[in-house]
């Protein structure tokens, strides 16, 4: 295996492909209370571990993206899209929200440390990441083109600008957890940490809550946005709109939109990466003495040379009339693979001058009554 090739995920968690969320649950359980760096400082073999259940359990435990790595593999979250590799073990922490606190309840730093940063976001949050897929054909992937994305979300209301407390008023800090959005309970050598009760792990309370939003500093909202799609683009390839994803916590910026395309099949063309494969129809004639003839590309038609003596099966290359290359430079090449047409009748001059050419090579066939083509 190359050195810079992601494991297997359900491999890592040690769990069959079919395995159910739980089991998958439980898995990373175990793994991260072994690897878990506060249990091992300095050990770089378990920090890496560590980081490498997680990325697994960041898309397993995700329904969607566990579809699309079921489907794509790794390549599902190259571009962006969530599910990359971890390198720092606070992201873990950042990304997971308070699960370490369902996990483990702070056993390992309690409050304090790196266990202090596990629990819940209580000050402005960014909002949820969305997921737009779209599909587009071979001949939108040669140019690109813009496309509208028309989908429903929410968005922060401008009442309040997301706070959910009444214009001219604020939110307070919760006076149970004061502002941790998190209650904490120990157990000896472990601390059991659980929602607020008070907030539901907000941080705070508004006394006097938005009417348009209700209190929740969101509402819903219809957006339609124009996505530029670059050339060359293929079918799990995700796009990035910055900032156009769901509206931000109590406060707090958007997420993005992640506009993933599936790329249309085409009744001439098959596609392999930036190479396009076709068949080019040929006579006999054509393929034995050769010829010339024009051929409509996905660009349109252009003169295709076929070489004397061409094989049925023969490829012929045409450059650059494959696909764009995406985020490169230039263009992949249009193989055509050669079929030769074999005429079910002939007229009696041809089948004469067939005749001929079948005595000059030495080739024996069918006398001329019982022929495929009928008496001379």
């Amino acid at each position: 295996m190359a050195a810079n090739t992601p494991r297997d995920y359900y491999e890592i968690l040690g769990v069959i492909r079919d395995a159910d969320a739980d089991t998958i649950k439980k898995a990373y359980r175990k793994l991260a209370i072994q690897f878990h760096p506060d249990k091992n400082p300095g050990d770089a073999t378990a920090e890496e571990k560590f980081k490498e259940a997680s990325s697994a359990y960041e898309v397993l435990s995700n329904q969607e993206k566990r579809a699309r790595y079921d489907r794509f593999g790794h390549a599902a979250f190259q571009g962006g899209g969530g599910g990359g590799q971890y390198q720092n073990v606070d992201d873990i922490f950042a990304n997971f929200g308070d699960i370490f606190g369902d996990f483990f309840g702070g056993a390992f730093g309690g409050e304090t440390g790196r266990g202090g940063r596990r629990g819940r976001s209580t000050g402005p949050a960014r909002g949820n990441d969305l997921r737009y897929r779209t599909e587009i054909r071979l001949e939108d992937v040669i140019k690109g083109l813009e496309k509208e994305a028309d989908f429903d979300t929410e968005a922060n209301c401008d009442e309040c600008n997301g706070s959910g407390a009444k214009k001219g008023t604020q939110a307070s800090t919760c006076a149970t957890c004061g502002g941790s959005g998190q209650v904490i309970a120990r157990q000896g050598f472990f601390s059991v940490a659980t929602t607020c009760p008070g907030c539901q792990g907000a941080g705070q309370t508004i006394k006097e809550k938005c009417t348009p939003c209700a209190g929740r500093g969101r509402i819903k909202s219809h957006r339609k946005i124009r996505v530029t799609i670059p050339p060359g683009v293929d079918t799990g390839t995700q796009l990035r709109v910055s900032g156009e994803g769901e509206g931000g916590f109590r406060g707090g910026p958007p997420g993005d939109l992640y506009v993933e395309l599936i790329v249309k099949d085409h009744n001439r063309f098959e596609r392999e990466g930036s190479q396009l494969y076709a068949e080019i129809e040929i006579s006999y004639l054509q393929a034995v003495l050769g010829a010339e003839i024009e051929f409509e590309t996905i660009d349109g038609e252009e003169k295709v040379r076929i070489p004397p003596g061409t094989q049925p099966g023969a490829q012929i290359r045409v450059d650059g009339a494959g696909v764009p290359i995406l985020r490169g430079r230039g263009r992949g090449d249009l193989l055509l693979s050669v079929v030769i047409e074999i005429p079910t009748k002939v007229s009696k001059d041809e089948e004469r001058l067939l005749r001929q050419l079948a005595e000059i090579s030495g080739d024996p066939v069918l006398p001329a009554k019982k022929g495929l083509f009928g008496s001379v």
